[in-house]
This record gives structure tokens, C-alpha cells and sequence, in this order.
């Protein structure tokens, strides 16, 4: 349910997934506490795991595309304080998410 809810917020509940596999998702929500069957185990871990795939990259994106923009403005204050190395810093992609991680989660 976190990861349905999760999805829903972040817009990719209905692109990731295809209607038979929402239906799944939601009927065994309402109609199941505990799961037993092998088959609807090994289903919902298909499903499950392709949101989540998707719900790591649509964040990985957002957080890249934040911390590259962040990294050129950097990037260009530090080299109009002389610093001849600082063009490089938009190009490490450590860099570039560690900015964009602190933006988007601060």
C-alpha cells in the first residue's frame, strides 16, 4: 500500500504499469491479509519490483537534473574566483547528485 500510495504521489502508478498489473495490485489490497499463493507471490514481486525500478530512476532524474543545474552556477562562480579546475565539477556525476540530493531532500 506505502508503494501504491508512494507511485500515485510521484505520477508513475499509471505509466509504469499496465492496467492488468494495477488490477492485480489493487485487488489483492482489498481482498487479501496475508498471501499464499506462490503464483500471486512471484506476480506481485514482477510488479512490484518494476515500480520501484522506475520510482529509483524518476527519482535518480529529478535529482540529476536539480544538482547539474546547481553544479554550473557553481561552477561558474568558481571560475570567475580563479579557480582554473572548476569547469570539471559539472561533469562528476558524484558531485551533481550529491547537490541534488541535499536540494531536493533539505
Amino acid at each position: 500500500m506505502k508503494i501504491k500510495t508512494n507511485a500515485l504521489r510521484r505520477k508513475v502508478w499509471f505509466k509504469a504499469l499496465s492496467r492488468v498489473e494495477r488490477s492485480i495490485i489493487d485487488l489483492t489490497i482489498r481482498c487479501v491479509e496475508i498471501v499464499r499463493s506462490n503464483a500471486l507471490i512471484k506476480t506481485l514481486l514482477t510488479i512490484l519490483d518494476k515500480l520501484l525500478k522506475t520510482l529509483e530512476e524518476d527519482y535518480l532524474k529529478k535529482v540529476e537534473t536539480i544538482g547539474r543545474e546547481i553544479a554550473e552556477r557553481i561552477c561558474e562562480i568558481a571560475s570567475k574566483w580563479g579557480n582554473p579546475h572548476a569547469w570539471l565539477w559539472k561533469y562528476d556525476l558524484k558531485f551533481v547528485r550529491f547537490l541534488g540530493v541535499n536540494t531536493v531532500n533539505g
